[in-house]
């Protein structure tokens, strides 16, 4: 009995009056998985390694962002802040609220609110725009070395992943040789991470221009990754792949550069009828951002406070890669690197008689600091450096670094 009424259960029928079976056969495989029919996974490798230990060592130089703020140092920067008290725990709006999608929208010329699509941090934004480009049977072109979250996905769908790689030796610039054959050979998405991870170099506008000019010949879209812009070390703004196609997916968060990684708040910004199936994606996953962190994100973004987040990051990344980088250059030839254009990121070839993973398991255990392996990235003899810790901290990291590569090399 519902408000007196009784009210008797049958089954849904679709509009086509066909029975309806509550469970979809290719869902019943999923709730009853067996060795054969179970979901394949295939994991991420450096976001397990991350999740398991970063929290569980002195010294974590395995994170890309700066040192993160407190919710009080952030509402500290806001003229007029919330009253936090007031916010009501309920769901929020589930593409993100108007005012937080306004102010994204604001960073993107020619955007609308129905342009942007906000979602639990940036890898949900990531999945949902994979899970919306990908094809059966089609490629996608993947610039290596790369954030693995996309190419884990397509592997995970057994799925084709075709690299372009930056280049080391020619300051890890783009193979567009390598792009244009992925697209020949029928990739329809280009990924892209600019400002790249793990290497932060940012493309330049004529390789952009580049890939752009690529893609429209290939009808390819661009899923461009840039959580990393506005975290630049010389202090001007890495261009966007927005606007310069119309096939295009633009990925950001509020993790790196706006150093507020605990707020989980990402967004995806693109043509409104593709974000619209985006957003209804995001039913299938967290179905809206957490309410408080809307609300701060709001802030976060604010006229008065987003120059002052993207100004304290500038100023960590500029003064603590100085220190990273004389140390560098005092170890003696043990490293080679190129300087990042943007992030608290630094891709390091080491001269040491040891594989990356064995290199981070003895920095790990012994030594208690972490760092990401090349291995991780596909390229050994190699570690990403995160120099985004405060001064004082970073110092004591590498100073115990250095030790630890003296008793490798003397082993």
């Amino acid at each position: 009995m519902i408000l007196g009424f009784e009210v008797k259960a049958r089954p849904y029928q679709p509009v086509s009056g066909a029975p309806c079976n509550p469970l979809p056969k290719r869902l019943l495989k999923l709730a009853n998985p067996t060795s054969e029919g179970s979901v394949r996974l295939i994991p991420f490798d450096m976001e397990r390694w991350q999740s398991t230990f970063e929290h569980r060592v002195e010294f974590n130089l395995s994170e890309s962002g700066v040192h993160p703020l407190t919710a009080a140092e952030l509402l500290a920067l806001a003229e007029t802040p919330p009253d936090l008290g007031s916010v009501r725990l309920g769901y929020g709006q589930s593409n993100g609220s108007d005012e937080l999608r306004s102010r994204i929208a604001g960073l993107y010329p020619g955007a609308s609110d129905d342009s942007v699509l906000v979602t639990t941090g940036g890898i949900e934004a990531n999945l949902v725009a994979f899970w919306h480009l990908m094809e059966p049977g089609r490629a996608i072109a993947a610039m290596i070395p790369n954030y693995m979250q996309v190419p884990g996905l397509m592997e995970n769908t057994s799925g084709e992943v075709i690299p372009f790689h930056l280049k080391e030796d020619d300051g890890w610039s783009p193979d567009l040789d390598e792009l244009e054959d992925a697209l020949g050979r029928g990739a329809g998405t280009i990924l892209v991470t600019n400002p790249n991870n793990p290497t932060g170099r940012s493309l330049k506008p004529d390789e952009m221009d580049a890939i752009v000019e690529l893609a429209e010949a290939h009808g390819a879209w661009i899923l461009s990754d840039e959580v990393y812009q506005g975290a630049e070390l010389d202090d001007v703004p890495t261009p966007s792949f927005w606007g310069r196609t119309d096939r295009v997916i633009v990925t950001n968060s509020l993790s790196k550069a706006y150093a507020l990684p605990g707020l989980r708040i990402g967004w995806a910004v693109g043509p409104p009828d593709v974000i619209e199936r985006l957003w209804a994606r995001t039913d299938y996953t967290t179905i809206a951002p957490a309410s408080l962190s809307d609300v701060l994100a709001s802030v976060a973004l604010s006229e008065d406070v987003r120059p002052r987040l993207l100004a304290r990051t500038r100023s960590i990344v500029k003064n603590n890669f100085k220190i990273l980088e004389a140390w560098m250059d005092g170890c003696q030839g043990l490293f080679t690197y190129q300087p990042p254009d943007a992030g608290a990121i630094c891709m390091a070839r080491y001269h040491a008689p040891v594989g990356s993973l064995a290199l981070a398991e003895i920095l790990r255990q012994e030594y208690g600091i972490l760092v990401v392996p090349g291995a991780h990235f596909g390229y050994e003899s190699m570690i990403r450096l995160g120099f985004g810790p405060p001064e004082r901290e970073l110092r004591e990291a590498l100073a115990r670094l250095e030790s630890a590569f003296t008793a490798v090399k003397a082993a």
